[in-house]
């Protein structure tokens, strides 16, 4: 059983990000139709976040971060922060304190810093690799929404689960699904990105001086996905890698009659790179 201990200090430097008026959460509500099963599509009544408001460059949030949400420090290289826009309470970022762009590889001291929030606190991990992959700003953060143990990470969980165990389909789309070996989130990571990343012809961080296509990371305690992309938006929804977790957003742009219509599923094939560019991407591990 994890301690928990990141989780908890979220909850309590949220509460006083929040009184301080540097937590900013965003109001949604919860879209229910049974065309949208198994995903949940929460829809923004608020305004949306203030970077996705005006055009043009933005400031790096990050240099420096707004010290009333750090979390803590994960060694030198790294800082534990919360996201500053939350759906979720408690949803974290593993930002880098100097600059490192959000579309370069992530590398071991990246994955060492996951792997000591992963030991102490559970959930669904993802990464956005660039703004086609649905990335907001191009410093380096991994984020994370704590789940406890027994709970499932993301509406998709089963579905991943189920093609991992061979009983279920597999999806139309470029993607590598693999099995967590290690639960406590230790080193198989960086060798799990690394071969995903060579399987969907990303490139190889020892060759190429970046990756070669946008993709998203999503991962928790039993499985691995790498998904690779092409576009950032279908029928005005932005979609990350929590899209493919069954998460979606609808703001003010959002085409939901387009969604109930089609479903999330076509949404998804939408924007992620045909499986038939690559027809040996379809196998599982």
């Amino acid at each position: 059983m994890r301690a928990e201990r990141h989780w908890r200090s979220a909850l309590e430097v949220s509460r006083l990000a929040l009184e301080a008026g540097a937590l900013v959460p965003l109001s949604t509500r919860l879209i229910t139709d049974p065309a949208l099963s198994p995903f949940l599509l929460r829809e923004l009544t608020g305004l949306p976040p203030r970077h996705l408001r005006s055009p043009g460059p933005r400031p790096n949030p990050f240099l420096p971060w707004d010290q009333p949400l750090e979390v803590g420090r994960l060694g030198t290289r790294h800082v534990l922060l919360l996201n500053k826009y939350p759906v979720q309470a408690a949803h974290l970022l593993v930002i880098t304190p100097e600059w490192q762009p959000q579309s370069g590889w992530l590398r071991p001291l990246d994955w060492q810093a996951v792997a000591e929030v992963a030991a102490d606190t559970g959930g669904l991990w993802f990464f956005n690799s660039s703004a086609t992959a649905g990335a907001s700003q191009p410093h380096r953060h991994l984020q994370l929404l704590p789940r406890h143990a027994g709970q499932p990470s993301c509406p998709l969980a089963p579905l991943l689960l189920g093609q991992l165990a061979g009983e279920r389909s597999t999806w139309p789309w470029a993607y590598r699904l693999s099995r967590r070996q290690d639960p406590q989130g230790g080193s198989d990571l960086s060798g799990l990105y690394a071969r995903h990343c060579r399987d969907l012809e990303l490139g190889d961080s020892a060759q190429d001086g970046a990756p070669l296509q946008a993709y998203n990371l999503l991962f928790d305690d039993e499985w691995f996905l790498t998904v690779r992309r092409d576009r950032e938006h279908q029928a005005g929804f932005s979609i990350n890698g929590l899209g493919f977790a069954g998460c979606l957003l609808s703001t003010a742009g959002s085409d939901r009659d387009w969604l109930l219509r089609h479903g999330p599923w076509a949404l998804l094939e939408a924007v992620a790179t045909p499986g038939s560019v690559i027809p040996r991407l379809r196998r599982l591990d």
